[in-house]
């Protein structure tokens, strides 16, 4: 599975100060930080990049590139930021993340897919940029982004739908939609060959949440869900080291996996209790609450 690090993001205060500033070394020092938490692609997240999107975008890519070689996913709204990132990038490959169903980024970006050899993210906000209103909304507008990608010669195999993580706080109906499209997606996969891949923004899930250690929680119990049914790829957080025991299939691994297939498990055990309730809450089996643990 790629292990995209999600960190080297303008959200973060310390990364868009250093952007806004164009200084290197706080950037450079976050993206080797995750590359040693086991990140195998890094994505530099922009946002917007509404002032100075491709100086800042031809920065970021040249800072990063001068201490790690590891694969790059960018991801800005500004098309001539993306722009600049990909002809900035050298001697390695390259994501953009991302390109929705809507008409004008497909026309701008796929292109540039092509000319890059690029891998893409298929996010699936449907054409007028909303999100979908359940697992059926995301299979058919996942189907279009595929049909789009065939016609520009993208290889499939470089292809990754993003079926939206929602924060479970605000909209918990969205995440069971997204668990649900993800077995949904592979039937549609499988008309396919080769076949196109998944990928989330995982800590999504957990946005709004106060506790850090329930954000945790939520994402590597969401992850292992989506790993189960097929993930290939996720945006996260390497350095949570019980989120990338998650990805190296630990005991939390295999609790969810017997949980989602509808094996029997060990309810006196205080770790299959957490993790049965968060795949209830994940599900909408359960009303989602902060205290939902002690309920």
């Amino acid at each position: 599975m790629l292990i995209i690090g999600e960190k080297v993001n303008v959200m973060m205060k310390k990364i868009g100060q250093a952007m806004k500033e164009y200084d290197k070394k706080p950037i450079q020092e976050m993206a080797l930080l995750q590359v040693e938490g086991g990140a195998n692609w890094l994505d530099i997240n922009l946002g917007p990049a509404t002032k100075e999107g491709p100086e800042r975008m031809r920065f970021v890519v040249e800072a990063v590139q001068e201490v790690t070689d590891v694969p790059l996913a960018l991801d800005t709204m500004n098309i001539e930021a993306m722009k600049a990132g990909l002809e900035t990038v050298r001697d390695r490959e390259v994501m953009i993340n991302s390109i929705s169903s809507q008409p004008e980024r497909i026309e701008k970006l796929m292109p540039m897919a092509v000319e890059h050899n690029a891998w893409v993210v298929g996010l699936v906000l449907n054409a007028q940029g909303n999100v979908p209103r359940d697992a059926n909304e995301r299979v058919e507008v996942a189907y279009n982004i595929i049909m789009a990608a065939q016609e520009y010669g993208i290889p499939l195999d470089k292809l990754l739908i993003d079926p939206i993580v929602l924060p479970i706080a605000v909209t918990q109906d969205q995440v069971h939609a997204l668990i649900d499209s993800m077995d949904m997606l592979q039937g549609v996969f499988a008309e396919f060959d080769p076949k196109p891949g998944t990928v989330v923004g995982l800590s999504n899930v957990s946005n709004s949440v106060p506790d850090p250690e329930l954000c945790s929680l939520l994402n590597r119990t969401l992850l292992a869900v989506l790993m189960v049914k097929g993930l290939t790829a996720a945006i996260v957080d390497p350095n949570d080291e019980a989120l990338m025991g998650v990805v190296n299939k630990n005991e939390e691994y295999q609790i969810v996996e017997k949980i989602v297939k509808g094996e029997e498990v060990d309810e006196s055990d205080p770790t299959v209790v957490k993790l049965l309730k968060t795949w209830r809450v994940l599900t909408e089996e359960t009303l989602y609450a902060h205290s939902y643990l002690e309920l």
